[in-house]
């Protein structure tokens, strides 16, 4: 359930903040808030495998968070969910990093029947 941790519709973004907007269509019985989270999660810390270190590491400095979701005007089942990275998240100066982390590893997610991202 990643809604609990990458859910954040209280967060503010930060100005150091990467900002992306995906329209996400969920899977039949996938609430469009685990969804943005799901994507939230798989494209930043979620799919981290725990180790020792994780001790020395910060979940919430890395996290992704999605922020915010609406609905798209006319079209059923389709969200735009909004999800803020930190820029710490990514190493410097690299573009390819940036972009491999946010859309390499969420396109076939099982929670979602579609995902496209809108907005980086």
């Amino acid at each position: 359930d990643y809604k609990l941790t990458y859910y954040t519709p209280d967060y503010q973004t930060k100005d150091t903040d990467i900002l992306a907007a995906f329209r996400v269509t969920p899977q039949p019985g996938v609430p469009p808030e685990e969804a943005g989270a799901a994507v939230a999660a798989e494209s930043s810390t979620g799919t981290w495998t725990t180790v020792w270190t994780d001790g020395l590491t910060s979940l919430d400095r890395y996290k992704g968070r999605c922020y915010h979701i609406e609905p798209v005007a006319g079209e059923e089942n389709q969200y735009i969910c909004y999800v803020a990275y930190p820029l710490d998240l990514f190493e410097e100066g690299s573009v390819t990093n940036m972009f491999t982390s946010i859309v390499g590893n969420v396109f076939g997610f099982k929670a979602l029947r579609a995902l496209r991202l809108e907005d980086l």
